[in-house]
């Protein structure tokens, strides 16, 4: 008798160790669908950063810009913080369990993008780095991507980057956004037969993404992309994240 109980806590515990994450599929939707939206405003959060940071990303005249991967991480946690009242440092346990999974690897994917990109920085003697807010919020979505269950992706109607071209669904919901007022709220739908969550995020134009994407449409901007002829307020894009409700 107490072999066979033995055998049976081995069993369990290998069971454990091997699906460790099992039990958040069973997640209310309400859960999953507020993990999404914390993901999506930390993303947003890191190109807030980077947009913020531009004028000493570029200048010319230093090496050293100072703005390092735990500057940006500092950063990060401040102003998701202040946005959600979320401490990244010590996530609460009001927090669904996927969140709390999840979004120390999107800050750590985050982190990891401005690492790299230090040698293009830290350059002297050149302006412009083209480490821009859609630049750094790419490469971040795909970094998370690439090691999780969960898909983010940067996406446009005329995407400047090929990778962020949407998908039928992105397209739809992006037409549909494009023709009404702005809104501060995600879309979310539950999917082939309420197994995948889809969550678009609209991005909107700000004043200072004119400079850019502004007036008048068609000339080359500083990175020799045509314009799009936006104005402030206008839909830029979306960040679209995908959640499947059983790991893939």
């Amino acid at each position: 008798m107490k072999s066979r109980t033995v055998l049976f806590i081995t069993l369990s515990l290998v069971f454990f160790l091997t699906y460790p994450n099992n039990g958040w599929a069973q997640a209310p939707r309400e859960e999953i669908e507020k993990t999404a939206q914390h993901l999506a405003s930390l993303l947003n959060v890191g190109r807030l950063i980077v947009e913020r940071n531009q004028t000493r990303i570029n200048d010319p005249r230093t090496g050293d810009k100072g703005f390092t991967p735990e500057v940006f991480e500092q950063e990060v946690i401040d102003e998701f913080m202040r946005q959600t009242t979320i401490d990244l440092k010590q996530l609460s346990s009001h927090l669904p369990s996927l969140a709390k999974e999840l979004l120390p690897v999107l800050l750590q994917s985050s982190k990891e993008v401005v690492a790299d990109a230090q040698l293009v920085i830290n350059q002297r003697g050149i302006g412009y780095k083209n480490f821009v807010p859609a630049t750094f919020g790419s490469q971040a979505a795909r970094k998370f991507s690439n090691r999780s269950y969960v898909k983010i992706k940067q996406t446009a109607l005329n995407p400047r980057n090929l990778k962020n071209t949407p998908d039928e669904y992105e397209e739809n919901v992006l037409k549909r956004l494009a023709t009404q007022p702005a809104v501060d709220t995600s879309i979310t739908e539950w999917i082939d037969n309420g197994t995948t969550l889809r969550a678009v995020t609209p991005l909107y134009y700000l004043q200072d993404c004119l400079a850019c994407h502004g007036k008048p449409r068609g000339i080359l901007d500083i990175s020799g992309y045509p314009r799009e002829g936006a104005q402030e307020g206008d839909l830029a894009g979306a960040i679209s994240i995908q959640i499947p409700v059983n790991k893939q």
